[in-house]
């Protein structure tokens, strides 16, 4: 029985897939929607003989990489520097030459694994962005607010924000 790895060119509507063998030879080339489960069904035919699926690290990659493992795909998250850096040599940058060189990269294991935070860590990082986002909007129309009533000659040059409403 051979191995089979799995090279996935993940974008936001569609997965390019490519499983090779051992030997390099290209078993299955397809594009399926970017779903865990959808993908999980295309590979579902090399279950017992696939050895990793590999897919490079993206904004996608906290939601995919998980939900793969739970459907029993040997997925690996890869550093996206160092695909970059293996798929340069490639002629033509499509989705699909991009799958198979992802696919000969898990082939060969000439590749470096990235961390795929915890679900909590990216929620608290997106509440702590999302926070320093409000901060910065509301600074933007205090100072607009200060800006706008010197035309008035309100000046609110020493006021804190404590006392802003009332001055």
């Amino acid at each position: 029985m051979t191995e089979h790895y799995a090279g996935l060119d993940v974008g936001v509507a569609e997965t390019a897939i490519c499983i090779v063998d051992l030997k390099g030879e290209v078993r299955l080339e397809t594009t399926v929607a970017t779903e865990p489960d959808v993908i999980a069904q295309a590979l579902a035919p090399w279950r017992a003989t696939l050895r990793r699926a590999g897919h490079e690290a993206g904004a996608l990659s906290p939601w995919l990489q998980p939900a793969l493992k739970d459907l029993g795909v040997p997925a690996t998250c890869l550093e996206t520097r160092h695909v970059r850096a293996a798929l340069a040599a490639q002629r033509n940058k499509t989705d699909a030459t991009d799958a198979l060189g992802l696919a000969h990269l898990m082939r060969t294991g000439w590749y470096r694994t990235a961390h795929v935070k915890t679900e909590a860590a990216y929620r608290l990082r997106l509440l702590l962005i999302q926070r320093r986002n409000l901060k910065r909007k509301f600074l933007d129309l205090e100072n607009s607010i200060r800006h706008s009533l010197k035309s008035f000659g309100v000046k609110l040059a020493k006021v804190g924000r404590g006392a802003f409403d009332q001055a």
